[in-house]
């Protein structure tokens, strides 16, 4: 250690893992001295909370949260020249999956929400880790053709408006929103009814800030100053979950960027509001869209083909329901929280608890009539 006995920048990420992983043991700890013992334990792998729970409980199993597996290459940190990663050596990558390798051997199994996501981890960690979604409420989120949007200022919105619509916890590179900025002034030059809903916030949740402006909004809009008709872009940060349904109802043409990193839920619930989206041809974005039947997809960098591919749609919107029906169904069959996903973690969890596996509604009807035979008086 540096004389000082600082903790070297290399394992400062291990260090906060490590404490993390103590915190949670000593509550474990008092929670096992009043006679608490869980059936399962299941936690995020990432930060460290998870660490040390099997030393308090040996005997039950554990079911990790695998979301990342930090890549050198491949994944996001080499992926934008524009916007190279530089707060973060090579060097430090593989020590900052520390946490995450050490969450593999004390899991019993793993969980993670996309195949992509599985395969970010080494092979030979791979076949212990299940891929289950978190799922999408579909009856919650589902088309509405009688939608209708106001907002602050007084712009409202309509069925049958040219919208475009850009949705993302924080706008920034990592979502891909200097390229869809820079296609957008292109379209909205070419379109002079559509209009743009930017829903998400000026902070970084990825990467890091502009170093000449104070967010990613400010450093596009300084660089598209002139091109850009600000008039109709509406960017309205957060929004109460039912407005944002709204925006999603009523989007014409709606993009999803990413660089090869987590995807969104909120590409999937576009999907499942019957959106028309285009997405970026980058492996997570395909496991899910097709580019043909249930979406388009264009290359991230190439905000020339994503404004042709809005435009073309906002052209003939009626051409796209065939596709915007085709990508709530395979949210549907795929992602659906009541039917796919909160089946499987269920049944994943039974598994690891050695609980006997759910009744389908046949078998507990019959379970039932049994039960009530069984009550009855007999004549003898």
């Amino acid at each position: 250690l540096p004389a000082s006995g600082a903790i070297p920048p290399h394992l400062q990420e291990v260090e906060m893992g490590v404490m993390n992983g103590l915190a949670v043991a000593r509550i474990c700890e008092g929670l096992k001295r009043e006679g608490f013992t869980p059936d399962i334990m299941i936690g995020h792998c990432g930060w460290g909370e998870v660490l040390f729970v099997k030393d308090v409980w040996p005997n039950v199993p554990l079911l990790g949260y695998f979301e990342f597996f930090y890549r050198v290459s491949g994944s996001d940190l080499d992926f934008d020249p524009e916007f190279p990663s530089t707060t973060i050596e090579p060097t430090r990558i593989r020590t900052r999956n520390t946490i995450n390798l050490l969450s593999l051997d004390a899991a019993n199994w793993g969980q993670t929400p996309t195949e992509w996501q599985r395969a970010q981890y080494p092979e030979i960690h791979r076949s212990r880790i299940s891929v289950i979604h978190e799922g999408i409420d579909t009856d919650l989120v589902h088309p509405e053709p009688s939608a209708r949007l106001w907002l602050r200022g007084g712009a409202s919105f309509a069925p049958g408006d040219e919208i475009i619509t850009y949705s993302a916890r924080n706008l920034e590179p990592y979502r891909g929103f200097h390229t869809f900025m820079r296609a957008l002034a292109k379209v909205l030059e070419q379109r002079p009814n559509a209009r743009a809903i930017i829903v998400g916030a000026d902070g970084v949740s990825y990467g890091r800030l502009p170093e000449r402006a104070a967010n990613w909004r400010e450093y596009m809009l300084t660089e598209l100053e002139g091109r850009l008709d600000l008039r109709r872009v509406s960017f309205v940060g957060w929004l109460p979950y039912q407005q944002y349904l709204a925006v999603l109802q009523l989007s014409t043409a709606h993009v999803y960027l990413t660089y090869p990193f987590v995807l969104s839920w909120s590409l999937l619930e576009a999907m499942a509001a019957g959106c028309l989206v285009i997405g970026s041809r980058t492996p997570p974005v395909e496991e899910a869209i097709d580019g043909t039947s249930n979406g388009y997809l264009v290359d991230f960098f190439d905000a020339n083909a994503l404004a042709e591919r809005i435009c073309s749609v906002l052209r003939d919107p009626a051409a796209t329901a065939p596709i915007r029906a085709q990508a709530r169904q395979h949210v549907l069959a795929n992602y659906d929280l009541k039917t796919v996903c909160l089946p499987a973690h269920l049944e994943l969890i039974r598994q690891l608890t050695g609980q006997p596996a759910a009744l389908g509604g046949a078998a507990l009807r019959r379970r039932q009539r049994r039960k009530t035979a069984a009550r009855q008086p007999v004549s003898v």
